[in-house]
């Protein structure tokens, strides 16, 4: 059914494109919800990636399974909204236009204060008094990850085992320090 509801589509037939995209719309929302965490933008972007869809059927090849190339385009479609969304800037040094007159910004700075500091310091000991109190296994993995930024690849490298353990590892430990942090709050 949906081969043929997808060979209609190449050819310009816009009612089988509506059928075969009826059961999708509700997940093509949801996934930009989740990635876009707004409603207007979820449901802007979701209608932008299904015309998307529709302009780039004719390029779909069959061997392909048609839930993943066009949720594909829905979480790229997602992802570009993000990046251009990011790109808007403005100057700290230009001032704000109210009406006929212009207002300096002021931007609070908040890196020179105390209490601040003294917090953060007290998460940083926290975290590493708790990543001290890890199995070694679990501890080696979390600093070379999470600590020194290294890749998967290089990880297992370094400890002579493979991905996979490493990936565990990771998993495993973060829940540990997890428990361990909740515990020593």
């Amino acid at each position: 059914m949906n081969q043929d509801l997808i060979l209609k589509s190449q050819k310009g037939d816009v009612e089988a494109f509506e059928e075969l995209i009826r059961e999708h719309k509700k997940y093509a929302y949801n996934i930009c919800l989740k990635i876009l965490k707004n409603k207007e933008d979820a449901e802007d972007i979701s209608q932008e990636a299904l015309i998307k869809v529709y302009e780039n059927i004719k390029s779909f090849n069959m061997n392909s399974s048609f839930k993943t190339w066009m949720y594909k385009i829905v979480f790229n479609t997602c992802i570009d909204y993000k990046r251009k969304k990011r790109l808007k800037t403005s100057s700290l040094d230009e001032p704000i236009h109210y009406g006929y007159d212009e207002i300096p910004k002021q931007i609070e700075d908040n890196d020179k204060n105390p209490e601040k500091i003294l917090t953060e310091k007290l998460d940083r000991k926290l975290v590493r008094d708790s990543i001290n109190m890890l199995d070694d296994d679990f501890k080696s993995v979390i600093i070379l990850r999470d600590m020194q930024g290294f890749k998967y690849k290089e990880i297992s490298d370094i400890l002579d085992c493979n991905q996979g353990t490493v990936k565990s590892r990771i998993s495993r430990g973060r829940e540990k320090l997890k428990e361990i942090i909740i515990q020593n709050m």
